[in-house]
């Protein structure tokens, strides 16, 4: 039987120093983490990447995945070039504390032409290209409310049109139920394409009005991930599948809590809740 890793985003436990993070869900029998680069970049400001990577290694935490990069698809100019840049600083922060995926954003908004939608594809095959180099898997997270790709079944279209090995899907489910996706898309996931799955359920709006401040433990609201769990099953996928929530009203938690609570939840919306 195929086990799913289940983690927890740091980024559900932002206003935390990620010293005190790190510690404090290990404590809260938490063992792998999507880590969020925000806090990653304010560590760094007082360490170097080997504390951070002995942290991580003190406290049994591994860190599955990194979220997330952004500006690459098709941003212009000097703006592209800082954008290109912080991804190479990333790539390496990566390597060197062995994190096998990176979340790149899907960024892309306003109105696009035929000139942006060649600029990301370019920009797509550069980044996998540089992401192979550094052993670095990339999963592109698409934005319900983006230009393109805003769904599923276009995300899943991309990544095709690259065809590197090194470039996967990045599913958040909260994209996925706040936008034009539908739940007949989840059958274009295979063991293949999926690098990274985010999960959160939506507090008690309409979808059409939810924002990240909506996110809510999974199981808790009114999108479960009950389908897409079903699937992860039916596919053999094997990677993490990490809780990431963005409301304030959760970042107040002590994180020993959140952990614990988070946990608890994830592994009974998987199915691993005697693990």
């Amino acid at each position: 039987m195929t086990t799913m890793k289940p983690a927890i985003a740091t980024v559900c436990s932002l206003e935390a120093p990620l010293g005190t993070v790190l510690e404090d869900y290990a404590a809260g029998h938490v063992d792998a983490v999507d880590l969020w680069l925000g806090h990653a970049d304010a560590f760094l400001k007082q360490h170097d990447v080997a504390t951070l990577k002995d942290r991580l290694a003190g406290h049994g935490v591994a860190a599955v995945a990194a979220s997330f990069q952004g500006g690459l698809l098709t941003s212009q100019g000097d703006a592209r070039r800082e954008h290109w840049a912080h991804f190479e600083a990333r790539l390496a922060l990566c390597r060197d504390l062995g994190i096998p995926v990176l979340v790149i954003a899907g960024d892309a908004f306003g109105p696009l032409g035929p000139e942006d939608l060649g600029r990301l594809s370019v920009s797509l095959v550069d980044a996998a290209r540089r992401a192979a180099d550094a052993g670095v898997r990339l999963a592109l997270e698409f934005d319900a409310r983006a230009s393109f790709p805003n769904n599923l079944q276009s995300a899943v279209a991309v990544v095709e049109q690259v065809g590197s090995p090194a470039l996967g899907l990045c599913l958040d489910w909260f994209q996925f139920s706040v936008g034009p996706s539908k739940p007949l898309d989840l059958w274009l996931l295979s063991k293949e394409n999926l690098a990274h799955v985010q999960l959160s359920d939506i507090a008690d709006v309409p979808r059409e009005m939810a924002a990240d401040a909506d996110r809510i433990l999974p199981g808790e609201g009114t999108s479960p991930p009950d389908e897409l769990v079903h699937r992860l099953g039916e596919i053999g996928y094997a990677g993490a599948v990490a809780v990431e929530l963005f409301n304030p009203a959760l970042w107040r938690v002590p994180p020993r809590q959140f952990g614990e609570i988070a946990m608890t939840s994830l592994r009974k919306t998987l199915g691993q809740a005697a693990m």
